[in-house]
């Protein structure tokens, strides 16, 4: 959400794409902070149901236009979601303020038992879809601007892939969703120290909501730049979601409930993510972890990063294979400045050499 000149160009220094399995199980982001309770449910307990169904269904916002995607999910086909956290005040169909600071497209593939992750910086040039005219943003600034509707097609065109779910946690909630489990145990990968709080590489941590907070919202001295800021949130949400389960004081189940109410919104149904949990769980024996890299530039003075036309492409090809779809050659905007820019030097963070926006109605 700021524009701090050299700070924001600060990306993992070699360029290396991550293919390995980790415990993180993306559709227990998405289906179990709703089906939190499974255990419970399990023992017939109408009221707990009853509360699971009913916060599901004030999390629900379908996207516009948005047709009924519940035969798709019982075929088992593969899906696609964008995942997304953002650091606002309550949610709603739009944001007037704040933008998502984390990005995820995540494809499930439940007949290959894979699942593929794809983090885009949130500083990365995009064309947001939707808005009149060609106005050049960062990608995070489409949530701000239209929501999830232009946070989604936004995302689409970038990454030339479909997407057709979405889910988004409140990062500034998750403090008093940690705080109602009681806390949560995180191990952290680097040492720093940030807001009061040390965080010690390799030794196991109690935190509390707001050292949960402190250990996410640190970036600049991370050596990995933002992508070291969106694993230590993911590694905070995993936390939560092996935490959560184990939740058996009923007072802490209601306040897990209410802050997961205020906090969480997907254009997944109660019904959707019932199907979702029984039916992609093996999706997450198998999960690749990749990112967009993009090179490091100003524009009228806010730092960027802007992908190459063969790294988009790659992305693309990634995307659509997971989700046995057939590639095809990426053609959007950003493809198009990036063609009429032969002279940029896709090599370098912070090029001397100038990328010039051309055609935009507005650039920021």
């Amino acid at each position: 959400m700021d524009d701090d000149k050299g700070k924001d160009l600060q990306q993992t220094p070699d360029h290396k794409h991550h293919h390995h399995r980790r415990h993180f199980h993306v559709w227990r982001w998405i289906s179990n902070i709703i089906l939190v309770i499974a255990l419970f449910v399990g023992g017939g307990a109408y009221y707990l149901y009853h509360t699971l169904r009913s916060t599901a269904d004030h999390t629900y916002i379908p996207l516009d236009g948005q047709k009924s995607s519940d035969l798709i999910l019982k075929k088992s086909k593969p899906i696609s979601i964008l995942l997304m956290g953002t650091d606002t005040g309550a949610l709603g169909r739009t944001e007037t303020n704040g933008r998502s600071d984390t990005m995820i497209v995540a494809t499930l593939n439940p007949s290959k038992k894979t699942t593929t992750m794809v983090s885009i910086p949130r500083d990365t040039m995009a064309k947001m879809i939707g808005y009149a005219g060609i106005n050049i943003q960062k990608i995070n600034a489409a949530y701000s601007i239209g929501g999830v509707d232009m946070a989604v097609k936004t995302t689409t065109s970038l990454v030339s892939a479909p997407i057709s779910y979405y889910a988004v946690i409140n990062m500034g909630g998750l403090e008093k969703i940690v705080d109602s489990l009681g806390g949560i145990k995180v191990t952290p990968t680097i040492s720093f120290h940030n807001s009061g709080y040390t965080f010690t590489k390799g030794r196991s941590t109690d935190l509390n909501g707001k050292m949960a907070l402190s250990y996410i919202r640190m970036r600049y001295d991370d050596p990995k730049g933002d992508y070291g800021r969106q694993d230590r949130e993911r590694q905070v949400i995993t936390a939560v979601i092996k935490t959560a389960p184990a939740l058996s004081n009923l007072t802490k189940f209601e306040q897990l409930m209410n802050q997961v109410q205020s906090n969480f919104r997907t254009n997944l149904s109660f019904d959707d993510m019932v199907t979702l949990y029984s039916k992609y769980k093996d999706a997450g024996k198998h999960v690749k972890q990749d990112h967009l890299q993009g090179v490091g530039t100003y524009l009228n003075g806010s730092s960027y990063q802007i992908a190459s036309n063969k790294e988009l492409q790659r992305i693309s090809n990634l995307l659509n294979q997971s989700l046995d779809l057939p590639t095809k050659p990426v053609n959007n905007e950003e493809t198009k400045q990036n063609t009429l820019n032969p002279q940029f030097n896709w090599n370098v963070d912070n090029s001397n050499v100038e990328y010039i926006i051309h055609g935009a109605d507005q650039v920021n």
